[in-house]
């Protein structure tokens, strides 16, 4: 088996809704364990609180859960999402829907490269980049 990257996302009690969000968007199959269901649950705080979720469909997957409340998070540019492909219909619809509520940092545009790239930040504060590469 060849190594994959797999990003990991961390938010602060919303990741249930944002990867419901995630996958309004790119389908898939989304798996998701709360800290009660999981019995790790050490506050009442916690019992709905997601330990972990997992998004996949046929081209990508990603993971995700709720930080410890002991344990803050800090949501900044430091992690990227970065979706990459060919399918211009596809990839403009997912950057238009991940920009609806967020902000756009680059629209999508042709690039010095030759693709078509851009940047957005969600409504959750995640950072995405999309690149459709040109069919040469």
């Amino acid at each position: 088996m060849k190594p994959t990257l797999t990003p990991y996302l961390i938010f602060d009690g919303h990741t249930a809704e944002a990867m419901k969000f995630y996958q309004a968007i790119l389908g898939g199959e989304l798996l998701m364990q709360s800290y009660g269901e999981s019995g790790m649950a050490k506050t009442p705080q916690q019992q709905d609180r997601i330990i972990h979720a997992a998004l996949k469909n046929d081209l990508l997957s990603f993971m995700a859960s709720d930080s410890n409340p002991e344990q803050p998070v800090t949501f900044g540019n430091n992690l990227h999402m970065s979706i990459v492909g060919t399918d211009q219909e596809i990839l403009t619809g997912f950057f238009n829907k991940l920009a609806q509520g967020g902000k756009v940092i680059m629209p999508l545009d042709k690039q010095f490269w030759g693709d078509i790239f851009g940047m957005t930040i969600d409504k959750f504060g995640v950072h995405w980049m999309i690149n459709i590469s040109s069919q040469t």
